[in-house]
């Protein structure tokens, strides 16, 4: 699995490049039909692959997108991404740019051995600093 981050960082920058351009065919094949996604609101949001495809080709429009840290992990078949991204974006025509924490979980299909995007959870980072430090003085392999 030492090579699974560059393998999946790709496929995130091919996912995002399609939503970026409205190349709702390249979104398509890398979007798994039970997809969904989660949007950290109050309450939370959630759209399945149909309705998530439609909205990012016509009303949730992409212009642009930069991630920070990486970190990805992989489970067999399986694989976690996620880092903080600034988001440039629209919907409906207003402003819905800003920093967001993005975990997606992607599955590599048995037939065609291809990764395909199953779930994203979109929401906002924790801005305290303290948080991150009580955090890690929790850790016991320090």
């Amino acid at each position: 699995m030492a090579d699974l981050l560059p393998v999946i960082e790709t496929m995130e920058h091919r996912w995002m490049r399609a939503w970026a351009t409205r190349d709702a065919r390249t979104l398509k094949a890398l979007t798994s039909s039970n997809f969904r996604l989660v949007i950290g609101s109050r309450p939370p949001a959630i759209l399945d692959a149909r309705s998530w495809l439609d909205a990012a080709a016509t009303r949730y429009l992409c212009q642009s997108y930069r991630f920070s840290e990486v970190y990805a992990r992989g489970f067999g078949s399986m694989a976690v991404f996620a880092t903080r991204m600034e988001l440039q974006a629209t919907m409906d025509g207003e402003d819905w740019s800003g920093e967001v924490w993005v975990t997606d979980i992607w599955r590599k299909a048995r037939l065609r051995r291809g990764w395909r995007m199953i779930e994203r959870v979109l929401s906002r980072p924790e801005e305290r600093a303290e948080v991150a430090a009580a955090v890690r003085s929790l850790q016991l392999w320090r």
